[in-house]
């Protein structure tokens, strides 16, 4: 809302100043900014009202070194990260920009979700929550409306580099810099790591079988969409067991996004790296500012040992967004890199159940490959403190984010 605010002033009274909010670098760190001060002064505020109305936390006996302790804990504070993120957007984003709705809607449907199945846990005293079926719903509805969007869209588009042939046709004559890219399309190209001509279009996994199938294209880019944001969205949900783990995690994948966002929406850093440009994604970066912010301040209060969980509310919300921006942007085959951790935590929930059925209908007793899952209840059961569980699985979580960053050269 600011940014129309001052874009009036600026184009009507020449304010001073004003012309600071047309530069996405200003806006993204005002974003930061308010994000960090909302989640900390009245993540607070939050805490207590929590606190006063007895929205505890209410731990299961797994036997873990200092899980007794955390009984009664506040919980349901993903409420702080979405008023934290959500503000700051609607004050400095560009509101009409589709990719910023796409993700106030995840935001909110995500949000929803959480809170539902955190209410039910603590006042329906139901351990279970919300009906695993019912969040399945929760998260295909969503799928459909990110898949269907982004296929749909006029807004959602691409911009490619025009061959060398064209280029030195478009120089004969002209004392002014060539043009090097097309005009914009609607394309379900994607990016692949690793390769040399590393882009994918998902409309050749139809048209092979006829070119006029491609209008038909959404039949199998929706379900992928609605598998990634299932995917991402229950990793996020699963890797939420101990302080800090979940939001810090986070930090540094978003923080990687914001990268590949911003470097997709700049027609000049797209060029030098090689990166499908995406005109409008780099309105993006506002988004991924806010809700990194929101993130370290709710980790002020996350961290060991915590004053509040963020809950289903919270963790549903963070992989949802994770995994729509991921999409956005036509980086989701990035995902199992820098979501590796998400990765590895819902494999070990997934290995250890199988393994445990298949030893059970074999032998008639069920035996288990790790001591406890998800993966870092493992190592708790080994004996590490929870805090050095964390520090290792952020620093894993870095150089995961690393080896995604250096995929740009890496072909």
């Amino acid at each position: 809302m600011l940014y129309y605010v001052f874009e009036y002033l600026e184009k009507q009274y020449q304010f001073p100043g004003a012309s600071l909010f047309g530069f996405l670098s200003f806006r993204a760190a005002m974003a930061v900014i308010f994000s960090l001060l909302i989640s900390m002064i009245f993540g607070k505020r939050i805490i207590n009202y929590l606190r006063s109305k007895q929205i505890g936390e209410t731990v299961r006996d797994l036997g873990l070194a200092g899980q007794k302790e955390k009984a009664g804990t506040p919980t349901m504070g993903g409420i702080i990260i979405i008023l934290a993120t959500l503000v700051p957007v609607l004050l400095f984003a560009k509101l009409e920009n589709i990719y910023i709705i796409l993700l106030i809607v995840t935001t909110i449907w995500m949000g929803i979700i959480g809170f539902i199945d955190d209410y039910i846990k603590k006042f329906k005293n139901d351990k279970k929550g919300l009906k695993g079926k019912f969040k399945i719903l929760g998260q295909l509805g969503l799928g459909i409306i990110v898949g269907a969007t982004l296929f749909f869209h006029q807004d959602v588009t691409i911009r490619e580099e025009l061959p060398a042939a064209q280029q030195q046709e478009l120089m004969v004559g002209n004392t002014t810099p060539t043009k090097k890219f097309g005009e914009e399309k609607r394309s379900m190209k994607t990016t692949i790591p690793f390769v040399k001509n590393n882009e994918i279009d998902y409309a050749k996994l139809v048209t092979w079988m006829n070119p006029d199938y491609a209008k038909y294209a959404w039949l199998v880019f929706i379900p992928i969409v609605i598998f990634i944001i299932m995917a991402v969205s229950n990793g996020a949900n699963l890797t939420d067991g101990i302080d800090g783990l979940a939001a810090g995690t986070s930090v540094i994948i978003v923080l990687t996004l914001g990268i590949f966002a911003w470097i997709s929406g700049n027609l000049i850093f797209s060029e030098y790296l090689n990166v499908m440009y995406i005109p409008r994604a780099g309105e993006i970066t506002i988004y991924i500012a806010a809700f990194v912010g929101a993130l370290i301040g709710f980790l002020w209060y996350n961290t060991y040992p915590a004053q509040v969980f963020m809950g289903d509310t919270g963790s549903l919300t963070i992989g949802g967004i994770i995994a729509v921006i991921a999409i956005a942007i036509r980086k989701e085959w990035l995902i199992p890199i820098l979501c590796g951790i998400f990765l590895a935590e819902n494999l070990s929930v997934v290995m250890q159940v199988s393994y445990f059925k298949y030893t059970k209908k074999k032998f008639g007793e069920g035996r288990r490959i790790f001591k406890m899952s998800p993966l870092h209840h493992h190592y708790q059961k080994l004996g590490y403190h929870e805090s050095k569980i964390v520090t290792r699985f952020w620093i894993i979580g870095i150089l995961l984010a690393i080896l995604t960053i250096v995929t740009l050269k890496v072909r």
